[in-house]
């Protein structure tokens, strides 16, 4: 399901790093007094009284010149504006209305989002009169709160949640959704074109061609499948255009409201740094994985195959999971097997456990006598169901869920693989207190 979007924009060094953290309840957003810290966009998942949302500090993208609202900080409202559910103009109440402020309140006024104004730093949110100059910006009424003590944003967050659209499912019933996702230049949207048997996206060989997430529903033996091609995913550090950051966002999209995502790895360079971290985004939002090793036509040397082959238990292990195939969209290889994976994934994916088998299997689990014993406790899992599908979940109800450790949950985890199959899709486990 896609979430609803809110982007925090404003000058710099106005605090919003801090309201992302306070926000999130984390520190992920790199906080300083220096003007320019942020240069990585931050993208966190969170919620407010059962509602969730994505929270994006586009914080640090302007450019550092005498122009302190300088072009950049312009584009980057602009598409804010154009991608954003809602958005927190953040200003700073100990510094007053400046020009950057409203050089962005300008742009803001003509979006037809809604446009929360957060006035960061006042040492007493319950005082109107702190903030009242802020009425001049001509975007409304002025949101008086302290990111870093955390005053008001509460109240902030009750109206916040309000305007939000709910999620969007974009696949229809029957569909399945495919995310065909990668670093720039990988072959997406060769693979996506050989997928649908049309040239349907821009092929190029410069990086970063494919600025839109485009989909595409194909028929195939009575299935429909939904396919998107999005823009490529780079290391969030490298975006320094605004333009292409939102095409980060929209992949995101397009990752959150797939059931199936297809990482294409460029095989003639290796698994690297960016494939790892795309493959994260989806594992992060569960989606079922397949891994398309694409260019692999260009690998003539056996040492050089062996070499790319070896390293993905290494850099991709964490979704050890997920199916690989050998593809290359340039001579055809591998394409019109990817219809076949894709099935066999989603299947997984969707697989409903019964509790009976669940049980025979806790059962057969227990006379191994492999357990956790911790201050004279010793766990025992007396039983489990089924909670969700898409992908599969499963709560266990045990006597000491508190001894539940990594290692036992992995444990489970691998057992449970051998016993059902769910190659290519993320497994998720719960541990309650029985009754």
């Amino acid at each position: 399901m896609s979430l609803p979007i809110v982007a925090v924009v404003g000058r710099p060094n106005v605090g919003k790093s801090t309201l992302v953290n306070r926000l999130v309840q984390g520190s992920d957003a790199i906080v300083h007094a220096m003007r320019g810290v942020t240069r990585d966009r931050s993208y966190h998942r969170t919620d407010w009284n059962g509602r969730e949302f994505m929270l994006i500090d586009t914080g640090g993208i302007e450019l550092v010149t005498d122009d302190a609202f300088g072009e950049s900080i312009r584009k980057q409202a602009i598409m804010a504006a154009e991608e954003a559910d809602a958005i927190l103009f953040v200003v700073d109440g100990q510094a007053g209305i400046t020009a950057g402020d409203e050089d962005v309140a300008r742009i803001l006024q003509r979006s037809d989002r809604p446009v929360f104004l957060v006035v960061n730093k006042s040492d007493n949110p319950g005082n109107a009169n702190e903030s009242f100059e802020f009425w001049n910006l001509g975007i409304g009424e002025p949101w008086a709160i302290s990111a870093l003590h955390g005053h008001g944003t509460g109240d902030l967050l009750d109206d916040l949640v309000k305007v939000l659209p709910e999620g969007e499912t974009v696949t229809e019933e029957g569909e399945i959704g495919i995310a065909i996702i990668g670093r720039p230049n990988a072959g997406k949207s060769s693979i996506f074109n050989g997928l649908i048997g049309a040239q349907r996206s821009i092929i190029s060989p410069v990086a970063g061609t494919t600025r839109d997430s485009i989909d595409t529903v194909v028929d195939r033996d009575g299935k429909r499948y939904r396919l998107v091609d999005t823009a490529g995913l780079r290391r969030q550090s490298k975006i320094d255009e605004s333009v292409e950051y939102y095409s980060f966002v929209r992949a995101m999209r397009a990752i959150d409201r797939a059931q199936v995502a297809l990482l294409v790895v460029d095989a003639s360079i290796g698994i690297t740094d960016g494939d790892q971290r795309v493959a994260r985004f989806a594992e992060e939002r569960g989606c079922a994985i397949v891994v398309l090793l694409n260019k692999w036509d260009l690998l003539t040397d056996d040492d050089a195959r062996t070499a790319v082959e070896d390293d993905i238990p290494r850099k991709l292990g964490f979704i050890d999971y997920a199916p690989l195939l050998r593809t290359s969209a340039m001579t055809g290889r591998g394409i019109a097997k990817i219809f076949d994976m894709i099935d066999v994934v989603y299947g997984n994916f969707m697989q409903s456990v019964p509790t009976s088998k669940l049980n025979r299997f806790l059962a057969d689990l227990r006379e191994t006598g492999h357990t956790i014993s911790r201050s004279g406790s010793q766990l025992r899992v007396k039983y489990g169901t089924q909670t969700r599908q898409g992908p599969p979940g499963f709560t266990f109800f045990a006597n000491h869920p508190k001894l539940v450790d990594e290692n036992f949950r992995r444990y489970m985890e691998n057992r449970m693989r051998e016993a059902f199959d769910f190659t290519g899709t993320p497994v998720t486990l719960k541990f309650r207190q029985k009754d």
